[in-house]
């Protein structure tokens, strides 16, 4: 496979995560969501870090792991206690910071 194929494929998944972060209202598909286009990300970084033979695309990738577990992690968190007092993962009734 080339680097273009790797493009196309992480143009594939970023777009299907966008797709989903706009137009699901459930917080859980929403994160799911974003993981995908973390995830596309990461492809791109693996395959062009290959390709130029240099590690640096990788380790970013790691850091984009990483970052993507921090962040599910805190969100999970928020979303549970969130359930916990209104029954609900709908992000429109999620309005309790507004002003």
């Amino acid at each position: 496979m080339t680097p273009t194929h790797y493009a196309l494929l992480s143009a594939a998944l970023f777009t299907i995560g966008l797709i989903g972060v706009l137009v699901r209202r459930n917080i859980i598909i929403v994160f799911m969501s974003i993981e995908l286009m973390l995830n596309a990300v990461n492809i791109n970084l693996i395959a062009y870090s290959a390709q130029w033979q240099n590690a640096i695309g990788q380790v970013f990738a790691v850091f984009v792991i990483a970052v993507a577990a921090a962040e599910a992690a805190v969100g999970l968190g928020i979303v549970l206690a969130f359930y916990r007092n209104k029954e609900t993962v709908n992000i429109d009734e999620m309005n309790l910071m507004k002003w």
